[in-house]
C-alpha cells in the first residue's frame, strides 16, 4: 500500500489500456468457471481421513494435508469477495460512472471471487471452514487510494499465498487447480497494479527480477530467477489476520 495511485485516470491512453483488460477480464471468468466446475469435481474425491479441524475458538484451525490447504485457499478467497462486497458500498464505488473501465473492474473481480469462495465450498462440503467474519474497521471505503491500495495488498498477498502452498498438497490431482487459481489471481494483481501506476505489475516486490550480466546476455553472472515471489502460510496470515475479526482469525500452524 505504499504507492500512491494518481488522483485520476485522464490518460486516454491509460483508459484504454484498462479497458481493453476490462473486456478480458470478462471473458476470462466464462472460461474459468468452465475450467472451475471442472476442478470441482475432481475435488469431491478429497481424502476424508485428512486431519482437518473446524474449531471455533479465536482461532479457526485450517489443518493440515490436502484439505487443509483447500482451506486455507478458501479462507482467503472469502477474505477477498468480502473486501470487494464492501467497496460496493463506499463512496469511492458508488462515484464511479456506470460505463467506465475502472467501475467494470471492480465488478469483475467481485464476481470471480465469489466464484472462487462458491468453489471451495461447494468442494470441500462438510469439511469447509465456517464463514470467516472480516473486520475492515481500518480502512476508509471512501478513498479510492486507501480501497485500491488494500486490493492492491490483497491480491499480491493471494498470489504469494497460492504459490507458497503448493508444496503442502500430498495429492498432485490439486496442483493444476492451484494453478488456474493463481494465474486469475495474478491477472487480478497486475490489473490493479496498472490501475494505480501504469506497468508496475512486475515490480520487484511481487518478481525476482531477473537480470542479465549484461544488456541482452543470458547466463552466469545474471541475478534472479524471474519467478513470482511466494510466501508461505506463517507469514501470510500475520497480513489477513489484521482483517479479520477475533473468532475467524487463521491457524496455519500444521504447516510448517
Amino acid at each position: 500500500m505504499s504507492q500512491q495511485p494518481p488522483s485520476e485516470l485522464n490518460s486516454t491512453h491509460t483508459t484504454t489500456h484498462l479497458l481493453t483488460h476490462s473486456i478480458q477480464r470478462r471473458n476470462f471468468l466464462r472460461y474459468s468457471g468452465a475450467g472451475l466446475a471442472l476442478t470441482g469435481l475432481l475435488l469431491t474425491g478429497c481424502d476424508d481421513d485428512d486431519d482437518t479441524s473446524n474449531n471455533s475458538g479465536a482461532f479457526v484451525d485450517v489443518g493440515s494435508g490436502d484439505l487443509g490447504v483447500l482451506n486455507y485457499a478458501y479462507a482467503l478467497e472469502q477474505l477477498e469477495y468480502a473486501f470487494y462486497t464492501q467497496v460496493q458500498g463506499g463512496a469511492y464505488y458508488k462515484g464511479l460512472a456506470a460505463t467506465t473501465a475502472e467501475k467494470q473492474i471492480l465488478d469483475d473481480l467481485l464476481l470471480h471471487e465469489k466464484a472462487h469462495v462458491d468453489l471451495f465450498r461447494n468442494a470441500l462440503g462438510s469439511n469447509a471452514i465456517k464463514d470467516l467474519e472480516p473486520d475492515f474497521s481500518t480502512i476508509n471505503f471512501d478513498d479510492r487510494a486507501i480501497v485500491l491500495g488494500t486490493a492492491k495488498t490483497f491480491e499480491d498477498t493471494g498470489v504469494a499465498a497460492y504459490n507458497g502452498a503448493a508444496r503442502y498438497f500430498e495429492t498432485p490431482t490439486y496442483l493444476p487447480l492451484a494453478g488456474k487459481i493463481v494465474s486469475v489471481e495474478a491477472r487480478h494483481a497486475a490489473l490493479i497494479r496498472d490501475i494505480i501506476t501504469f506497468n508496475s505489475f512486475v515490480a520487484t516486490d511481487v518478481v525476482d527480477l531477473y537480470v542479465p550480466p549484461t544488456s541482452g546476455a543470458i547466463g552466469s553472472g545474471a541475478s534472479g530467477s524471474g519467478l513470482e515471489r511466494s510466501m508461505r502460510p506463517a507469514l501470510i496470515v500475520n497480513s489477513v489476520n489484521q482483517y479479520l475479526k477475533v473468532g475467524s482469525k487463521l491457524n496455519v500452524s500444521k504447516f510448517v
